[in-house]
């Protein structure tokens, strides 16, 4: 039994979009390869998910079009990576929106619970999902960086489609 209804062929495109962006799972796994955190093993470990979770989730956004697989060698064996697509890409503002949410909105349990969307063109945190609240650039993959300290001690940029960030 599904866990909900198909909402894909809805004539609301917000409900559309939550077909496939609506699930947490699947937002925290397009976090992860966000930060370059695109393997299997790395994303169960950080995201504590078991298995069958987590190769559900890949599965819907790679057959959504957000994420593909690329081949990368392990030491003599060719295993398979995610990476974003432009699509993917895309939706960044969703994920950025809801950070600065729950950063203004929900008390952190510690000093290094929070998340800062950065614009790396000015290096100026954030309030808006889109575009930098300092210097007005529109916010894209390859112009923003997230701040957890949870992670790194400085922001870390993001994945983009091409494939450029930094893992953390």
């Amino acid at each position: 039994m599904p866990l909900r209804s198909d909402w894909s062929q809805r004539s609301c495109s917000m409900a559309r979009g939550l077909d496939i962006l609506g699930d947490p799972w699947s937002i925290l796994v397009l976090r992860e390869v966000f930060f370059g955190n695109g393997r299997f093993d790395a994303m169960k470990a950080r995201l504590e998910v078991a298995d069958s979770v987590l190769t559900k989730r890949l599965a819907g956004l790679v057959e959504s079009g957000l994420l593909e697989k690329k081949a990368y060698d392990d030491g003599g064996r060719t295993r398979q990576e995610y990476v974003l697509t432009p699509m993917g890409e895309d939706a960044l503002p969703v994920l950025n929106a809801v950070t600065i949410w729950a950063e203004k909105h929900l008390p952190a349990p510690s000093e290094q619970a929070h998340l800062q969307v950065i614009h790396a063109g000015c290096g100026k945190v954030t309030s808006s999902a889109d575009t930098c609240t300092e210097c007005g650039e529109r916010l894209t993959a390859a112009n923003t960086s997230w701040h957890s300290r949870a992670r790194s001690e400085r922001p870390v940029p993001l994945s983009t489609a091409s494939g450029k960030g930094t893992a953390a």
